[in-house]
């Protein structure tokens, strides 16, 4: 690593918090917004151009896209976390190990959840809620997007290694370019070439390897920080570094995976009580929502190099500084994103479709479930926090109180009483009893941090010598 890399990450540390945050996390949150393009547009494209039973048949391949994006996030978070930390501490060596074993690791599961899927899909996605009427679109989507998969993998985990590493503009870049290849592909090969559904899955494939391409150039490039060296001894397994990857990468992967789980439940109960319909407008409410927790976990995305180095190099204030300022960040955009929710829900289904019944559920869905919005930028930004300081068992438990340990339950109960009205308050009762845990445990860990500092003080205090960068 020359001089200039070490500069660039050493302002981790004492550029102004506030400066910092916005430089990291702005290309983060344009990138995922970018990102989330893809599933816009696709389901626009497929809404409108194909039909209402495509956007339910879409909607059932929501889980197995969540697992699929799980089992990457489990290596994309818990490397570049761990990699965030290893930074602060000027461990540069331990960077470039977890680099390497990342990307074996990775390519190893990608292999074995897209053989396993191809075995099986056509169970995997009766199981998951397809009906006669849906599983042909489910599965033509499913059947061309799964080459994609792998690319999609490799172009998310390493550009998070990338931001992290010192360069958020250039991951930022690498991800608009992709989206603006699926954003001319798409409409091209679903309306013009009429390839329906699976043009839209083909779209996304070739412009997701795109982006792979870019990102993986990056780190054969003898310019950046952390780059694939010729000597094996990077990407030799280490059970260590493998072990700190995925303990830290548990808690994101967890959600993912249990919103793969609960869209299972989610789909059935949507189906008994509303039938495809439902099924739609869950689908359209989930895209919406997207968008917002899209733009929070690029907030995290930013504040989690500044955090993780901060903690590294013994900074507890900018730490703290940083975590209420992605609070604040956050709580604001899912506020907007409420209020439009529950003011303009008829504007909102009306860009997904043209069908009058699936509007009104959509309408409806949306009034329900977006009571409680704002506070989820808290919850989430909370969870990331835990992971950036290594703390690998608050952060699964956080992730598993809104997504299992409330949600499931509300599921299971509600809409016996109340019918399709009863899925759709599951969200917001889950959403208020996850942030109160939440609220409580971020009470503790910030009395831990305050303690961590006043031992800090008393240090420098007894030892004028030693300063604080």
């Amino acid at each position: 690593m020359d001089t200039t890399d070490k500069e660039k990450l050493e302002q981790l540390s004492h550029q102004p918090v506030g400066k910092l945050l916005w430089r990291y996390s702005l290309p983060a949150v344009v990138g995922m917004l970018v990102m989330s393009l893809y599933n816009i547009v696709d389901r626009i494209f497929i809404g409108q151009g194909v039909g209402a039973e495509a956007i339910a048949g879409l909607a059932i391949t929501f889980p197995v896209m969540n697992l699929s994006a799980a089992l990457g996030v489990l290596i994309g978070a818990g490397g570049s976390a761990r990699i965030s930390i290893l930074l602060g501490a000027k461990d540069y060596n331990g960077a470039q190990r977890v680099l390497g074993n990342a990307l074996v690791l990775l390519a190893v599961i990608v292999l074995c959840y897209l053989s396993f899927f191809a075995i099986f899909i056509d169970d995997i996605l009766m199981a998951f809620g397809a009906s006669r009427v849906t599983l042909p679109y489910a599965r033509d989507f499913m059947l061309y997007i799964l080459p994609g998969m792998f690319m999609t993998n490799f172009a998310f985990t390493f550009n998070n290694f990338m931001r992290v590493s010192g360069y958020p503009v250039k991951a930022m870049v690498t991800m608009f370019i992709g989206a603006g290849v699926n954003v001319l592909l798409a409409p091209l090969f679903i309306f013009v070439l009429g390839w329906g559904i699976k043009g839209a899955a083909i779209a996304t494939d070739l412009s997701m390897t795109v982006s792979a391409i870019f990102v993986m150039r990056h780190f054969f490039s003898r310019g950046s920080t952390l780059r694939f060296a010729a000597s094996g001894w990077m990407y030799r397994p280490d059970f260590k570094v493998i072990l700190s990857i995925i303990s830290i990468g548990a808690a994101p992967s967890l959600v993912n995976a249990a919103a793969c789980f609960i869209n299972v439940i989610i789909n059935k109960s949507l189906y008994t009580y509303g039938g495809d319909i439902a099924v739609g407008a869950a689908g359209i409410f989930s895209t919406y929502t997207s968008v917002m927790t899209m733009v929070v976990v690029g907030m995290c995305q930013g504040m989690q190099p500044i955090i993780g180095y901060n903690y590294g190099a013994g900074l507890t204030s900018r730490l703290k500084r940083t975590y209420w300022l992605a609070v604040g960040a956050a709580t604001v955009v899912v506020t907007i994103g409420q209020i439009g929710g529950l003011a303009f829900p008829w504007y909102i289904a009306r860009a997904f479709t043209t069908d009058a019944e699936l509007i009104d559920q959509t309408v409806r869905c949306l009034r329900i479930s977006m009571i409680a919005f704002t506070v989820v930028g808290f919850q989430v930004i909370s969870t990331t926090l835990f992971q950036s300081l290594g703390k690998a068992g608050a952060s699964i438990f956080l992730s598993l109180a809104r997504q299992v340990i409330f949600l499931i339950p509300l599921l299971l109960l509600l809409p016996g009483r109340y019918g399709l009205d009863g899925v759709w308050m599951s969200f917001p009762i889950s959403d208020s009893l996850a942030t109160m845990v939440t609220a409580v445990m971020i009470f503790f860990q910030m009395r831990s941090i305050n303690t961590m500092q006043a031992n800090q003080a008393r240090h420098r205090n007894l030892c004028p010598d030693s300063l604080e960068a």
